[in-house]
């Protein structure tokens, strides 16, 4: 199954759209939006917190699609150290990296497209995060499948090995779609709930939120 295109999947439509976010930010100090309102960010937070096994100064966090960076700030405040932001918007970046400077924050900022094989450069991390990106990918106009499969191949090679975590919030996707299409990359870890909502005498999920781990070779 493939999503109707949207300009939501275009770089034109979040240029635009962050373009606009810096000059609030600059004129009135407001951040912009947190994709997907701040529970579902507060979440992965409070997840990641609980995990023994994760240690927040040595832990190599990748937030994708960073946006304003409010995620990785979130982080930072937690006592995490080594925090990378990539979006494919450079004005996305520019925003992020003015906010992080306000805040005094020491966050790593890079312009990348995760569709592209240049983006392996990033180097390789523990924890990839993941709020509405791989979304986005899916609305692109142009060959979504093809993009979509170039973007999880790239997620996997960033993972540092099989225990390394990626953390995908999704809107458009259910956990059983997102567990399909990436059956050939990853295994399931587990799921952090979400809220339901009942329907028709149906039972769903507003967004869906799915650890992953690296497949075996």
């Amino acid at each position: 199954m493939e999503l109707e295109g949207s300009e939501l999947g275009t770089r034109e439509y979040w240029e635009t759209s962050y373009a606009r976010e810096i000059k609030n930010y600059k004129n009135h100090g407001d951040v912009g939006e947190i994709w997907f309102d701040e529970d579902s960010q507060q979440r992965i937070v409070d997840w990641l917190l609980k995990q023994e096994n994760i240690d927040k100064k040595t832990a190599c966090v990748l937030d994708l699609g960073c946006g304003n960076g409010m995620f990785l700030i979130a982080l930072a405040n937690e006592g995490f150290a080594r925090l990378t932001g990539v979006d494919y918007s450079p004005k996305a970046i520019e925003l992020a990296m003015g906010i992080a400077k306000d805040q005094a924050l020491d966050i790593n900022y890079k312009v990348a497209d995760l569709t592209q094989s240049e983006s392996l450069a990033l180097g390789t991390y523990s924890i990839i995060h993941d709020k509405g990106t791989y979304d986005a990918v899916s609305l692109c106009p142009d060959d979504p499948k093809e993009k979509r499969n170039s973007y999880l191949s790239t997620v996997s090679k960033l993972l540092q090995n099989e225990q390394s975590l990626f953390i995908i919030t999704s809107c458009n996707w259910t956990e059983e779609e997102l567990l399909h299409s990436f059956e050939h990359v990853f295994v399931k870890h587990c799921t952090i709930p979400t809220p339901t909502f009942k329907f028709g005498g149906k039972v769903g999920n507003v967004v869906t939120s799915v650890v992953f781990k690296k497949k075996s070779n």
